[in-house]
């Protein structure tokens, strides 16, 4: 059995490679990546495509029984199509199944809904494929934050717009457990799960960071309109936008959902502070 991962240069496809390594070993893992030179240090064989590229992917899942869709990064718009390209070149090369890389959130209230609405619409094309299918949309990831640990300590505060609301923190780490097995296990097939953690607010993220890091952060909200202003200008208005999208969705609760996360991958999810310790020793 073939599987490819697209984007495997990516640190979501690297940890979904390696998760597979283990289990299937390295010749039945193929990684493609628009730049194959970034995952040489996989160790495994890469495939160069582009997701703008049908062509590039008619190459490279030849052979290939089930491919991972690691979503795009492109505008909203243009992900769709990217997407389809993927989609439309595993149907006509003989691939049995595909599993994507979705996120939570809500499709309608926010300024990250954009990106969720066509998240929705992949796997929508994705459930029309005719091809066996499972969906994961992920939690927000733990690790920005941890990258991020830095500037926190310097300003002696987490600031955003989330206020009390949970999120459901999960790790590139735990995914790629139960991707490997969204992959590998038919019992999945036709499932959708949210990859979720445990819901925490951002006075406990301070706390467990305080805890694992011995610093001595504490969470300021502040609100959806300063906050947007805030980071169009530190990150360009497309991915500031984002970003409080991200946290405005956290407020309202779209991210205070249900976990499937040991439906997907067999075991309970790593509590917040197991993950916080997990990024710093790694």
């Amino acid at each position: 059995m073939k599987i490819a991962v697209t984007s495997a240069s990516g640190q979501l496809g690297s940890a979904i490679v390696k998760e597979l390594i283990e289990q299937i070993g390295k010749d039945n893992v193929i990684g493609i990546a628009r730049t194959p030179e970034n995952a040489k240090h996989l160790g495994i064989e890469i495939r160069k495509a582009d997701y703008d590229n049908r062509q590039d992917f008619d190459k490279a899942l030849q052979g290939i029984d089930t491919v991972l869709l690691v979503s795009g990064m492109a505008e909203p718009q243009k992900r769709i199509q990217q997407h389809r390209n993927v989609i439309e070149a595993a149907k006509s090369n003989g691939v049995k199944k595909i599993v994507y890389t979705s996120i939570v959130g809500d499709a309608e209230k926010n300024a990250f809904s954009p990106v969720v609405q066509s998240n929705r619409q992949t796997e929508k094309d994705i459930q029309n494929s005719g091809l066996d299918w499972c969906i994961g949309r992920n939690g927000i990831y733990i690790e920005p934050d941890l990258e991020y640990i830095a500037t926190y300590i310097k300003e002696g505060e987490i600031r955003n717009c989330a206020g009390d609301g949970k999120c459901t923190y999960t790790s590139r780490a735990e995914l790629g457990v139960a991707y490997a097995k969204m992959l590998l296990e038919e019992k999945h097939n036709g499932q959708i799960y949210n990859l979720v953690g445990e819901p925490i607010t951002q006075t406990q993220l301070a706390d467990y960071i305080n805890q694992v890091y011995n610093t001595r952060l504490v969470y300021n909200p502040v609100s959806v309109e300063a906050y947007a202003t805030e980071r169009k200008a530190a990150l360009g208005d497309f991915i500031g936008t984002v970003i409080a999208g991200i946290y405005e969705g956290i407020q309202s609760g779209a991210n205070d959902i249900r976990s499937d996360y040991e439906e997907a991958s067999g075991r309970p999810h790593k509590l917040p502070v197991e993950m916080i310790k997990a990024v710093k020793n790694n």
